[in-house]
């Protein structure tokens, strides 16, 4: 019932503002250094959770960009970069074309210590800003929200003092598992870039058991860098996995829905599908596109963030195989109009993935199959065609394909008539709609939303200064007594040395018993004389 007295109104609305304001005055403080692209693209939204939560946020990002910008829920602090943005722009563009054209090894690696440099000295301009770096020790913040792929984050937290939080999907050559010393025996955990599943075959797990081994090499080369940056700056000997090892939680975009079962430690939760909240419903213009297309519904193709423009002929390609079905499909694409475009596909410059994938009338996801756009995918129960173009986007495709939920196309070889088959497959073959949506019923029925769960640890990390009853005694055994060999050497001692008593003790007994027949034998011979 509503009170009719307006001054115990009035009194009670300035009561909840009051409320309010102390909650927010309550509020921590928190540096966030993340990735542009579509890494922060998930980093986002639990930024501005955080900050409607009532905390000052401040992040920390390169001036040349091309996702962070300003925003009402955090103040933007910035470092200048030996690039610009038309210079990122173009890279990007560039990305498409490369992903559609084959690659030697060599050059590919090329691509990645390019990356790894970039990241190497927008690290060393960030630790050279000396007003930025005095703005941050004088901020006085509570933790660091930092996606690891970027090493820096780690390295400005540890020259504050300040306990991290990692949001991540993976890092190279399972430096993660190394630095949390997570069980990662390669017999049932399919190394990256190997596309094996979980269950493999001898031939495959002596595979993997190589790639295990041999994956240390490269990334050794392309982040032994940062051991002498991080001597310069923290001024102490340090490796860039030891100060991993310092991270207070790891917030994996996991799900064992999608990923397969492997063990975890005690400071790794889960936040697989992150990016996936309820749907805000269509703007009029796709709105009006999909209640266009009828009875057949749409199709949402999308190769990324990253990917909006490729090879012509390549387009040229896809366009025949898209005219094939009876669906609309609206189709993320920058490019160069291809000339024998179907009138059933819509080009655009942008589209609100996860809104339409939501809709009850889409019946398939072109994808590329970044772990972003698959979780959504696997959320609103939506069968996927996967053109994986590079990274961790084979597994990805590996892992879909292994569950039934969609196939996938090898974009280096792939024809039109390959892409309309696989497109007519997952949207007319029952099976593919059936398994995704299992997948989706099983990675829906959870207690807590993967967004606010990210958040609580955040925010726990922010209360408690850390979490070091979550760090493993094992961090402070070395390499030896981590695996039981000094144990393992004095119980082989003791063996060995009850072995060589009890051999002597027999070769004892034996010569004494020879001995004593001998005289015996002397002493009876006389005796007959």
């Amino acid at each position: 019932m509503a009170s009719s007295n307006p001054g115990f109104s009035s009194f009670a609305s300035w009561l909840v503002s009051f409320l309010l304001l102390w909650t927010f005055s309550e509020g921590g403080k928190l540096l966030v250094v993340p990735i542009d692209g579509s890494h922060w693209l998930s980093m986002r939204p639990v930024v501005e959770r955080l900050s409607q939560r009532g905390h000052g946020i401040v992040v920390v990002a390169p001036e040349a960009n091309l996702r962070i910008g300003s925003s009402v829920h955090y103040t933007l602090k910035t470092y200048s970069v030996p690039y610009t943005k038309e210079y990122l722009e173009a890279e990007f563009k560039k990305l498409g074309y490369r992903s559609f054209t084959p690659q030697p090894f060599l050059e590919k690696f090329s691509k990645m210590a390019n990356i790894s440099s970039a990241f190497f000295e927008s690290c060393q301009r960030l630790l050279s800003d000396k007003e930025l770096v005095e703005h941050l020790e004088e901020s006085q913040f509570d933790a660091v929200l930092m996606d690891p792929f970027f090493p820096c984050g780690q390295i400005v937290a540890e020259h504050l003092s300040l306990p991290s939080v990692y949001l991540i999907r993976g890092l190279p050559c399972s430096l993660d598992f190394q630095a949390t010393l997570c069980p990662n025996p390669p017999s049932y955990i399919p190394r990256s870039f190997t596309r094996f599943t979980d269950r493999m075959a001898f031939l495959q797990r002596l595979g993997n058991l190589l790639a295990a081994l041999s994956s240390s090499l490269p990334c050794s080369f392309l982040f032994a860098p940062y051991d002498g940056l991080i001597k310069e700056f923290l001024h102490r000997e340090a490796t860039l996995l030891e100060l991993f090892s310092h991270a207070s939680i790891w917030l994996m975009k996991y799900d064992f829905v999608f990923e397969y079962p492997r063990p975890l430690m005690p400071n790794m939760v889960l936040v697989g599908g992150i990016s996936c909240t309820q749907e805000k419903g269509l703007s009029q213009e796709f709105e009006a596109i999909v209640n266009a297309s009828g009875e057949h519904g749409i199709v949402v193709f999308s190769l990324g963030s990253m990917v909006s423009d490729i090879p012509k002929e390549r387009a040229k390609e896809i366009a025949k195989a898209l005219g094939t079905v009876p669906q609309t499909v609206l189709w993320r694409y920058t490019g160069e109009v291809p000339p024998n475009l179907p009138k059933n596909v819509k080009l655009v410059k942008w589209l609100p993935q996860n809104d339409l994938l939501a809709h009850p009338k889409t019946r398939a996801f072109i994808t590329h199959g970044g772990s972003h756009g698959v979780y959504e995918g696997i959320c609103n129960a939506v069968p996927m065609v996967l053109m994986p173009l590079f990274g961790d986007q084979m597994d990805n495709a590996k892992r879909v394909e292994s569950r039934g939920a969609g196939l996938t196309l090898n974009i280096l070889e792939m024809t039109s008539e390959d892409i309309s088959t696989a497109l007519k497959a997952v949207i007319n073959d029952k099976k593919y709609k059936e398994n995704i949506q299992r997948l989706s019923d099983l990675h829906l029925d959870r207690p807590i939303h993967p967004l606010d769960l990210a958040v609580h640890w955040v925010e726990f990390v922010m209360r408690h200064k850390g979490a070091p009853h979550l760090r493993p005694a094992a961090h402070d055994l070395n390499w030896i007594q981590y695996h039981s060999l000094d144990v393992m050497a004095f119980l082989l001692a003791v063996v060995l040395l009850s072995l060589f008593i009890s051999l002597k003790c027999c070769l004892f007994c034996c010569r004494r018993c020879c001995c004593k027949k001998g005289r015996t034998k002397k002493a009876t011979k006389a005796k007959s004389h």
